[in-house]
């Protein structure tokens, strides 16, 4: 988010709990629809020893295997597909979730083998899709064996009618090594069909996607943003220098998200690109997610009265919406959460490399001045309870490198317009130079904590500001000194309008060390400035290698950072 890539529309403020979400966020939901999620329900547990037994069974089932991944399966009969493909996601040292949607409502079979004719599948009689979730339907396959390559393929069958079995969807992965022998390489980004920029067929749909799988990563972090609820797409729309951008169009997106049908339209809608889908059907996604899953610097006390684009002026029924609309289709693994709903969590991926999720933006106060002198509900960004939860996980960590994945940056300044008084009101943690204040204070307390626990190692990755930088922290520098430097590396857009630069705020003190930005505000993938990032772990030297990666996968900065002992 930057100050200028949407319209700013007035928050309010409310008092919540530091610690707990917006008041009619997810929990309610998942409270009565977790059967339909598959939360619990439909995921088997299978050991290695598993494949080898289900051998003479699976079989038979074997010689269907398809050999185009992530295409959509074609309805023949009356059986059921799977329009969007699959997805795999949070990988991890129990194994990972595999996702799919059906054309009808249906049951999700899964088989998973470690060759590609699928010759001694394992055959799992997965969840029903109903309608409850937008036929949606996820699996989790554990028990894998480390360090291995495997093959999946999804179908839906019909109970109900005989030979109701549709169309193989397939898919492949790799499992983390148990041992630190192996190099770790992972992509990230965010900001996913923003701005109006949607898929595109003139420049060949969402191409970022297909650079990123190109790089052949263990997995993808998406850093948030998942979709523009916010964005209404049209079929055409101008671009720099008079070019016109062409859009695929569907209902659902030609307008601001209001209803849970346009919430889960503007999931289906990213799908519909080949690009996506294939790179979903092969690499391993841990999804997080912003404010644009619902609508722009959304808080629980957002104004939306001057908006004349939504009916719908309650935030909190858009919340509701927007949540169980990105639930659905996250492949996430809600079911092993101590809260269902959450998605702050670890990832934990071998002996070099731990990865923490943070959600900043169900705990937090809502945005204003945040120039507070002390603690409050106000002044909560992640709250108490998920703050103490990372430092839980990261003090617990045995890893070589503590990767925390943020939705968005510590340091710069991400404006949201005026506050009733006329003062500045900020969106994220930064505020202006000068000494921790507000949202700072919780952040300052972060940092001293992890320096004080002397760990080690421990590197921000993030998107939302729509360009791509790296920026060094030092206390030397700063105004607030009880840390340890660090870095933060920020990637993104994937496919939306490029913004920036934003103003660093120095009470961290934060340097920057390269940044890439466009020349005018909102330029399209057009220009080219759609930007990933790469991380590779050398298991020799145990030394991490960041590369900032354009939409042609083309390295644009890189920064070796040696393992401290």
């Amino acid at each position: 988010m930057t100050a200028t890539k949407t319209p700013r529309i007035a928050a309010t403020t409310s008092a919540t709990r530091p610690d707990q979400p917006c008041a009619l966020a997810r929990r309610q939901f998942l409270r009565t629809s977790s059967r339909f999620l598959g939360l619990g329900a439909g995921v088997a547990v299978f050991g290695p020893a598993a494949l080898a037994a289900s051998a003479a069974s699976a079989a038979s089932a074997a010689s269907g295997a398809s050999t185009a991944p992530a295409a959509p399966a074609v309805v023949t009969s009356g059986r059921p597909g799977a329009p969007d493909g699959i997805q795999l996601g949070d990988p991890s040292d129990d194994g990972l979730v595999v996702w799919a949607r059906a054309g009808q409502p249906s049951r999700m079979i899964v088989e998973y083998a470690t060759t590609a004719d699928f010759r001694n599948a394992l055959r799992i009689s997965g969840p029903l899709a109903s309608t409850e979730t937008d036929l949606t339907a996820r699996t989790q396959l554990t028990g894998l064996l480390p360090g291995q390559s495997y093959h999946v393929r999804v179908a839906f069958e019909n109970p109900a009618q005989r030979r109701g079995q549709g169309a193989w969807m397939t898919g492949s992965f790799r499992t983390r090594a148990l041992t630190a022998d192996k190099p770790v390489r992972f992509v990230w980004s965010g900001d996913t069909v923003g701005q109006g920029w949607g898929i595109n067929p003139d420049l060949g749909g969402m191409r970022i996607y297909e650079a990123m799988r190109q790089r052949n990563p263990d997995f993808f972090i998406h850093s948030g943003d998942t979709i523009y609820a916010d964005s209404p797409i049209q079929a055409e729309q101008r671009a720099e220098d008079g070019r016109i951008w062409r859009n695929v169009v569907t209902e659902e997106v030609s307008k601001v998200a209001e209803t849970l049908r346009e919430f889960r339209g503007r999931h289906r809608y990213n799908m519909m690109d080949v690009n996506v889908r294939r790179f979903a059907s092969e690499v391993p996604q841990i999804w997080q997610w912003d404010d644009h899953e619902v609508t722009n610097n959304w808080s629980d006390a957002k104004d939306l009265s001057a908006d004349a684009r939504y009916t719908e002026k309650d935030v909190r029924l858009l919340v509701a919406r927007g949540s169980r609309a990105f639930l659905e289709n996250a492949p996430m693994r809600w079911h092993r959460q101590g809260l269902a709903e959450r998605v702050h969590r670890k990832i934990a991926y071998g002996p070099l490399l731990d990865v923490f999720v943070l959600d900043m933006r169900s705990y937090r106060g809502p945005n204003g001045y945040n120039r507070e002198t002390s603690e409050s509900a106000a002044t909560a960004f992640l709250g108490n309870a998920q703050l103490d939860w990372l430092m839980a996980e990261l003090t617990a960590s045995q890893a070589t490198w503590k990767v925390i994945a943020a939705d968005m940056p510590i340091g710069l300044g991400v404006p949201d317009g005026k506050d009733a008084q006329g003062r500045a009101r900020w969106e994220a943690i930064a505020n202006g130079n000068g000494p921790a204040l507000g949202r700072e204070l919780e952040t300052a307390r972060l940092l001293s904590r992890i320096r004080q626990a002397g760990l080690k190692n421990v590197v921000w990755v993030t998107a939302d500001v729509h360009y791509c930088a790296a920026h060094h922290y030092a206390p030397e520098r700063a105004q607030y000194k009880d840390f340890d430097p660090f870095w933060e590396f920020v990637a993104g857009p994937l496919n939306a309008g490029s913004f920036g630069p934003n103003a660093l705020d120095d009470t961290f003190g934060p340097r920057v060390v390269y940044q890439k930005a466009p020349t005018a505000q909102n330029m399209s993938p057009f220009a080219g400035f759609q930007f990933f990032g790469e991380v590779n772990i050398d298991p020799a030297s145990r030394a991490m290698t960041v590369d900032l990666r354009d939409l042609n996968g083309v390295s644009q900065f890189q920064q070796v950072l040696p393992v401290q002992a």
